[in-house]
């Protein structure tokens, strides 16, 4: 039987640097990487979707993973994403995740088959089974067009493997529903504007792409709802995150965001896979803006002011 792991921090989910042709930057990843453990986040994931998964083959995803493991030498846990449209690509990524030496798996709804819940619970069991890792799953129906509902959750969480639940359907009801009906699954905020309402329900991880360039931000909020219980500070530094939320989630430019955030943070993102293109200079201007903002409000927060 495969241990417990209790998820507790910030997760990042990696960027992929990319060059000016497409191919990987692997110079550029180990410098992120470099920079999250000395940031503070609890954890990595590689090869969710904000890694671009989609763009990529499993032999890269998987060197990936690979790559990422060797360069964090211990200092954090390394959690892989296993979604993909096919569920042979899923196992081989679980089994490759387990070779690896991953500590747990991020299994999601595969995409566009819209599957029934217990279609989709036979589905995630599949891909457990094959990497034997502890387990986090995701839910996005908003991407993926099916929510992991009860009867998926009633399904899977006899499952010791399964750990815990990135919830990103935006509606907090679900919350509730977690952490009420479900609380042998630990809830994960995958919804970033519902950070706060996630922390006040008991969830003690939160799976973060912007913590990609402020992860000293992202653990702030996780700090002081969490570790400290401070939700007067908490709805402070929440406060002035909010306006980052509104900019990621704005228009479909959600990795393209991401990515220039990095190159912000004076690290190495590059452009995104096609079909997405870089921002237009009006979108960067409009990020930048509200970082510089964000950053100076966080730190008068920090230091009491």
């Amino acid at each position: 039987m495969t241990p417990a792991m209790i998820f507790e921090g910030i997760y990042t989910p990696l960027v992929t640097p990319m060059d000016a042709q497409g191919g990987v930057d692997h110079d550029a990843l180990g410098e992120l990487i470099e920079d999250l453990v000395d940031k503070g986040v609890h954890g990595l994931i590689s090869g969710g979707s904000t890694g671009e998964n989609y763009a990529q083959t499993v032999p890269e995803r998987l060197d990936l993973a690979r790559f990422a493991k060797a360069r964090i030498k211990g200092r954090l846990p390394l959690v892989v994403g296993t979604g993909a449209m096919r569920t042979e690509d899923s196992v081989a990524l679980a089994e490759g995740a387990r070779e690896l030496g991953a500590d747990a798996l991020l299994i999601a709804t595969p995409p566009y088959s819209v599957p029934t819940e217990r279609e989709n619970a036979l589905n995630a069991l599949r891909i457990a089974r094959a990497g034997g890792l502890p387990a986090m799953l995701y839910n996005y129906p908003g991407r993926m067009g099916v929510n992991m509902g009860e009867e998926f959750l009633d399904r899977v969480g006899r499952n010791s493997d399964i750990c815990a639940i990135k919830e990103s359907s935006g509606d907090v009801n679900r919350i509730h529903l977690l952490a009420r009906d479900y609380p042998h699954i630990q809830m994960a905020c995958g919804m970033d504007d519902q950070a706060l309402e996630f922390f006040a329900w008991g969830a003690r991880s939160w799976v973060c792409a912007g913590s990609n360039f402020l992860p000293e931000e992202h653990v702030a909020l996780y700090r002081a709802c969490v570790r400290q219980g401070d939700f007067v500070k908490g709805r402070q530094i929440m406060s002035a995150m909010m306006p980052l939320m509104r900019v990621l989630e704005q228009g479909g430019k959600f990795i393209q965001c991401v990515k220039h955030g990095v190159e912000m943070a004076g690290l190495r993102a590059g452009p995104p896979r096609p079909p997405l293109r870089a921002l237009n200079k009006d979108d960067k201007r409009e990020l930048e803006q509200v970082v510089r903002v964000l950053k100076r409000s966080v730190a008068d927060i920090e230091a009491g002011n």
